[in-house]
């Protein structure tokens, strides 16, 4: 197991780029699977969960060659539903995104309990919903978990879904291209991810129309072709960035940071006194911020919500309550979606933030505090991250085991940090 020791208290300076989105590049390798021609995709992230994909993947028969760093090309000439390794697909959420392609592609999958950040429930209910309306069959087994996926070809259809679950979204996406027919999907999420994986797939040839809205219009083809995408810049890392630099009185640029992906972000981290500039594809973090949590109407304590896209997302509330610790003023944040987020927060608070844990989903944070340095351990991907950038900010020294969470969503980050003038080493615990 390997941990982060962070000095804290260091100015950070420089530019910095930040990685592919994750959370595009798994349902884009799952895309693949609905082609047997080649697709080469351009900046995926070297990270544990895209590996783990790559692994699911390649025990399906498809053939994956790294023609560099950050660039695959994936062809799945022929695929075979497998038995699929459980500890792989324990690993990682995103193993569910098999489903759709692999029933539309093959017409059977047999997929063992997804995984992913112990952050409470989180439903497959909505998956099974729509592939259930295009016409698949699907079985739950109570005793093993394990899901069984058949369809002698999915017809198009006119699909509600009961919550706007981005991986739902997508599943329905991937498994409509294929169809018969035209498929009507309601209710669809909209993040910048989804929205990658329809440009993808109409690149391959399929007909998606409507894409950035929750209404999709999917008419249906016979077959898709290869193609040639680069993903786009992970929205997530930016704003751990912007943290980054504003927990520790800094300024950094940067670069290709998707600014078109981050107006309601910028809007929620201007009542907790945070700005930052756009220069075309840049973004610029200025050194001297306001850092006062500005009040609701008639002096009211403010509340940030987390909300499906284009609203403030869930994955980024962990990092909005470290910056908020830094900020002069009383906020209220709430988080519905998942009844384990807001559990790291006595981490913060053993650092010496004032932060009161109302239940599960809320809590009030009183600042700003100086957090001083600490043990402890990563919980998960963004609570991880979280961690360090409190300890960025905090005086002395602090330690984050089980940084393996960590590696799973950000790609060499402590690299990266280092580049910019931060304290942070990486070692192996014995």
């Amino acid at each position: 197991m390997e941990k982060f020791v962070i000095e804290g208290g260091k100015k950070l300076t420089g530019t910095v780029m930040p990685s592919g989105n994750k959370n595009a590049a798994l349902p884009l390798l799952a895309a693949c699977l609905l082609t047997e021609e080649k697709v080469i995709l351009h900046n995926v992230p070297q990270i544990k969960d895209i590996q783990t994909m790559g692994s699911l993947l390649q025990s399906l028969g498809v053939t994956i060659i790294s023609l560099d760093k950050n660039t695959w090309q994936i062809q799945a000439h022929e695929v075979h539903p497998a038995n699929l390794d459980p500890d792989y697909c324990r690993r990682i959420r995103a193993s569910i995104l098999l489903a759709g392609p692999m029933t539309a592609r093959s017409g059977e999958l047999t997929l063992p309990p997804p995984g992913g950040d112990v952050i409470g429930r989180r439903r497959v209910d909505t998956h099974l919903l729509a592939l259930r309306a295009l016409g698949a069959n699907v079985d739950f087994d109570r005793s093993s978990h394990i899901f069984s996926f058949r369809s002698n070809g999915l017809k198009g259809a006119d699909i509600l879904l009961d919550e706007a679950s981005v991986t739902a979204t997508e599943n329905a996406i991937m498994a409509s291209v294929l169809a018969k027919g035209t498929t009507i999907l309601r209710n669809a999420a909209s993040e910048p991810h989804i929205q990658e994986l329809c440009q993808l797939l109409n690149c391959m040839g399929a007909q998606i129309e409507n894409i950035g809205s929750n209404t999709l219009h999917i008419h249906g083809v016979d077959r898709l072709k290869g193609a040639e995408f680069s993903i786009g810049p992970d929205y997530l890392e930016v704003v751990s960035f912007i943290g980054a630099a504003v927990a520790t009185r800094s300024q950094i640029c940067i670069q290709n940071a998707g600014p078109e992906y981050l107006g309601m972000i910028r809007l929620v981290f201007e009542k907790i006194g945070v700005s930052w500039t756009v220069d075309g594809a840049n973004v610029i973090v200025p050194e001297s911020q306001k850092l006062s949590i500005e009040s609701d109407l008639g002096d009211a304590i403010p509340i940030i919500n987390v909300m499906p896209w284009p609203a403030f997302p869930t994955d980024l509330m962990s990092i909005a309550i470290v910056v908020a610790t830094q900020s002069r003023g009383t906020i209220l944040f709430h988080d519905w979606m998942y009844p384990s987020r807001m559990f790291f927060t006595d981490k913060l608070v053993g650092m010496g933030a004032q932060i009161v844990l109302c239940d599960p989903h809320r809590c009030i944070v009183q600042g700003p505090s100086q957090l001083t340095g600490e043990k402890m351990e990563s919980p998960d991907i963004r609570a991880g991250m979280a961690l360090v950038l409190a300890a960025l900010a905090a005086d002395g020294r602090s330690v984050i085991r089980n940084v393996g969470q960590i590696d799973r969503g950000y790609e060499r980050i402590d690299e990266k940090l280092r580049s910019l003038g931060a304290s942070i080493i990486r070692e192996t615990e014995g």
